[in-house]
């Protein structure tokens, strides 16, 4: 399956689980715009800390949808890597796993 497919079939399992818990679900939207729509940080160096947490996190569909947010943000590969240092500085041997697959996941949402 492709990150894109991945990330197809993530959004799929979202939307059935808002008709579930529609209320959970709002307040979880509303933390993420709260998050988001505040404080001195940009997009970009937002969704970059959420990469990184979700790198250490080992959530692939996180990493899939914050590549593909960083993506839109205008972020660059050079400047990715540069995280993807960071997060494998920090995180070991499980974080170099999870950043090659960010770096994957970028180089397939770019294709």
């Amino acid at each position: 399956m492709t990150c894109k497919d991945k990330i197809s079939a993530m959004r799929a399992e979202l939307r059935v689980m808002n008709k579930l818990i529609p209320e959970a679900m709002a307040g979880f939207g509303a933390l993420s715009r709260a998050a988001k729509d505040n404080g001195p940080l940009g997009d970009k160096e937002k969704e970059y800390v959420a990469l990184g947490i979700a790198i250490s996190q080992r959530c692939e569909p996180c990493i899939n949808f914050h590549v593909e947010a960083l993506m839109k943000s205008g972020a660059t590969r050079e400047e990715l890597g540069d995280v993807l240092a960071m997060a494998v500085q920090m995180g070991g041997g499980p974080a170099v796993m999870y950043a090659a697959h960010a770096l994957a996941a970028w180089d397939e949402l770019a294709a």
